[in-house]
């Protein structure tokens, strides 16, 4: 018989299904480790809470990466917040760009809180995502102005109290996964983790106006916990996002 496990999966003990729902849980839902290795023992899964840490490793990214290539189209409002983090006892500044729809656009990680941190963040999104905004929104630091004027003179600016409240409720989750991770340990860490922690919570956060993602959220809301994230599990992961076939047969 031909064998038709994905290169990646070779070598693994678990198919590619068990692995995908590890690190699917542990990047969507606030779970430590061990508590997904408990989870997985209550399914007669047993694998210690260092495998789903390689896992999450080694494919957390793959995932993330196919769910970029299809991405929903970003709005012409960017969000733009900075929140400061501890890192090993030293202070970094998390900086987030989302849209008016509350999908992340990318995030940075660096060590200072000026013009040239928000000149880097700007030119990352633009690079990333091809075209300017109409507006971008922020709040009152002045290091955005200094950096828009430089990187996006023509983009309507907006600041005010209450208008980045879209980006400040963004880093919510952020702080949950702080407080059961124990803290982060180092800037590469964050970077790597929330750039795959953001990109499965987009899929949650798509615009309404898209029926594919209307009728996938309805038809999950009368299964039973373990069954939708059975089925999202597979909607998300398993299945590759530009051809619909499963990851293991490619």
């Amino acid at each position: 018989m031909k064998n038709t496990r994905h290169p990646r999966y070779t070598r693994h003990r678990f198919p590619a299904e068990v692995i995908s729902h590890a690190v699917w849980l542990y990047f969507r839902s606030p779970l430590s480790l061990r508590m997904v290795e408990e989870m997985l023992a209550a399914r007669g899964i047993l694998v210690s809470h260092e495998t789903v840490r390689q896992w999450a490793l080694k494919f957390g990214h793959d995932f993330a990466n196919q769910i970029r290539r299809r991405p929903p189209a970003a709005g012409d409002k960017w969000h733009l917040d900075e929140v400061v983090i501890s890192i090993a006892g030293r202070k970094h500044w998390l900086w987030r760009a989302v849209d008016q729809h509350g999908i992340v656009l990318d995030i940075l990680v660096q060590s200072r809180r000026n013009a040239k941190a928000a000149k880097r963040l700007l030119r990352k999104l633009l690079k990333k995502q091809g075209t300017a905004p109409r507006v971008m929104i922020t709040d009152k630091l002045a290091s955005y102005a200094a950096a828009k004027r430089t990187v996006m003179p023509g983009v309507e600016h907006r600041q005010h109290r209450r208008l980045n409240n879209r980006a400040e409720n963004s880093h919510q989750p952020t702080r949950r996964r702080e407080r059961i991770m124990k803290c982060f340990k180092s800037a590469g860490q964050v970077q790597r983790f929330l750039s795959v922690h953001d990109q499965m919570a987009n899929l949650f956060r798509r615009p309404h106006k898209h029926q594919c993602c209307r009728s996938s959220r309805v038809s999950i809301t009368g299964l039973s916990g373990l069954e939708r994230g059975d089925r999202c599990c597979r909607w998300l992961l398993i299945r590759r996002p530009e051809a619909g076939r499963p990851i293991s047969t490619r």
